[in-house]
């Protein structure tokens, strides 16, 4: 239970790229901005609260990325390359960004 309770956005995050493979309205694609973006921030600001600077640089690059005040206009496939390695990313982060730790 303790996992989940540390990790559900990160997961959620994950199924959120994930499923932008599919057919989706606009507003699908804005709320994956939103909320990929606020989970990005947040978990900069943690990284950097615990000295983590690769992570920080990581998370920041990818709050920016998908900023929906001002957002970077790419081409659908550009996108969900974006998408993949973004889900790619938090799914590491599920197990090699642990709090305490010093190393990247």
């Amino acid at each position: 239970m303790r996992f989940f309770k540390q990790n559900w956005y990160k997961l959620a995050i994950i199924l959120i790229m994930l499923g932008a493979f599919g057919d989706n309205p606009y507003s699908y694609y804005q709320f994956l901005r939103w909320a990929t973006s606020i989970a990005s921030f947040y978990l900069t600001y943690v990284a950097y609260e615990n000295n983590r600077i690769g992570w920080t640089w990581t998370f920041a690059v990818i709050g920016i990325l998908f900023n929906p005040l001002v957002p970077f206009y790419l081409d659908r496939e550009t996108w969900q390359f974006f998408n993949v390695a973004v889900a790619f990313v938090y799914f590491v982060s599920i197990f090699k960004f642990k709090l305490g730790e010093t190393t990247f």
